[in-house]
Parts: C-alpha cells; structure tokens; sequence
C-alpha cells in the first residue's frame, strides 16, 4: 500500500456586505484512507466559530458567523495517504450483497439524473465487460467527449445538462460520472478535495468514485489529476453535499486559493495546532 504526505494551505478571502453565516468544508478528511498529521486554522478577524463532525463520513464542517466587513481564513495541514493501488480487477457488487450504507449512492440525485441518462449508459457502455473496466470506461468516455471549458457552467447545472452541452468543469465530469454509474446500477459519489494540476489556477477539485469491489475507487474523468493523489475533504451524493462554501447573506469573494503539494516524509510540516482552534 502507498503512503504519501501532502501538505495543504488553503486561503480563502471574503468582503462581507451584511452580517453573514457560513459553512466552510475545507479540513481535510482525518478517516478513511488517510490520517492528519498537523493541521490549523486562523480566520481574521478573530470569530468565534465551531467545528462539526459527520460521525459517518467524518467530514469536519466549519461555522463561522462574521460581521460586514474583510474576512479572511487559511487552513494549514499535513496529511498522511495510505491508499491501495486501484483493483482493475474489481467486480460489480450485485445489488442485493451491497451493504446498506451503500444503497443511497444507487438513487437519482438533484445535480446527478441517473434515471433520464439509463437509456444512454445502456447504449454506451451496456457491452463493456462488469466491473471497474466498466467504470474506466465511463470515466474515459467522459474525458474524450466532454470539454473542460471555464464558464460554461453554474451552480444549477446537472449531469444532463453536460450530458447535452458536452462542455463543463471538474464537478460537471464528476456529476456526470456518478450519473452514467448509477444509470448502470454501480454506487457513485462524488469526492471533493486538495489536488495538484498544473492549470486552470489552483482550486478545489471534484472526482468521482464508485462501489466496486466492495470498495471505493477513485476516478478523475478530467484527467487532470492521479485521483490516488487527492486529499479528500468530503464525499456525498452530489454536489449539493459538498460545496467547500455555503454563505447565508451578500458576499463577494476576493481571493480561493487551495494549494497542495506532495513531501517527503521528513518535510511534512508541523502545523500550528489542532484546526478548529485559532
């Protein structure tokens, strides 16, 4: 099994218009296949805020009420992957041997409309051997049809919509993803996190991985990443589970800027502290 150490430095910069609530999903993911080693957190001004724990998924949501005004945050972490190679191998679980956590990832969802793209994926990928090929497939498919365009999407749009556009960006292939797998009766998800890729400018990056094997596997239908590379912050259904801001009130955004970098184990860096404490 791999272990590799990332370090993370995520700076986000608002200006506030009115007195505003957020939910922030930028801690990295301490669970599953990875481990934090170091991590902390500084929002400016000094907020009182709170940290909250999926006791399922172990994503970490953090809230902070702030004034009208400049508001800053930079998260720091150094974070230790332990994940297997991927099984290119892997089986398709048949749907009644799925466990049952497992079964919310077959449904349609509100940005991934599994069930208007069933007669697509049959057409496309219905004579592709079962299995992780199968979603390689999907994900490959993905890649040679869709375009990376900046712009070309928003909030509102769903996998049907790239489906018919063929344009969109890394949540859009990843929405699209999860959609043509579960029209195939394979459990996907979309996973979002801290990768490294040499362009667009850095951002937080959306995969998308599925049920097969009886395990997750990680696929970037982009292809700008190694998914094996990602610093998972949080995975769910679709978008909707896991936007790394969710602002209650007028906001305009200054300054995303999430980095990552790979290190050797000796240079991980020693955070400040535990994140939620600043």
């Amino acid at each position: 099994m791999a272990e590799r150490i990332f370090n993370v430095d995520c700076k986000l910069s608002y200006t506030l218009l009115d007195d505003t609530h957020f939910l922030f999903l930028v801690h990295a993911l301490d669970g599953m296949d990875q481990e934090v080693i170091d991590e902390s957190l500084r929002i400016t001004p000094s907020l009182k805020h709170e940290v909250h724990t999926d006791a399922a998924l172990c994503h970490r949501t953090l809230r902070v009420k702030a004034p009208a005004g400049p508001l800053t945050l930079r998260y720091r972490a150094s974070v230790r992957l332990r994940r297997p190679p991927p099984d290119t191998q892997a089986f398709e679980v048949a749907i009644e041997a799925l466990p049952h956590d497992v079964l919310s990832y077959l449904m349609p969802t509100r940005y991934c409309e599994s069930d208007r793209l069933a007669s697509a994926a049959g057409k496309l990928f219905g004579d592709v051997p079962a299995g992780y090929a199968r979603v390689q497939a999907v994900s490959d498919w993905i890649r040679e049809q869709v375009e990376y365009r900046t712009g070309s999407t928003n909030t509102t749009t769903t996998a049907c919509d790239v489906f018919l556009q063929r344009a969109g960006v890394c949540r859009d292939f990843a929405h699209l993803g999860v959609a043509l797998c579960r029209s195939l009766n394979i459990p996907a998800r979309m996973a979002v996190g801290y990768a490294r890729f040499d362009s667009p400018p850095p951002d937080f990056h959306a995969v998308f991985e599925a049920f097969v094997g009886r395990r997750w596997e990680l696929f970037d239908p982009t292809g700008m990443t190694d998914p094996q590379d990602l610093v998972r912050i949080a995975v769910g259904r679709d978008a909707g589970d896991v936007a790394f801001a969710t602002l209650f009130g007028p906001v305009r955004t200054r300054l995303i800027r999430p980095e990552v970098e790979q290190v050797r184990a000796r240079r991980a860096r020693r955070a400040a502290g535990p994140a939620g404490h600043s």
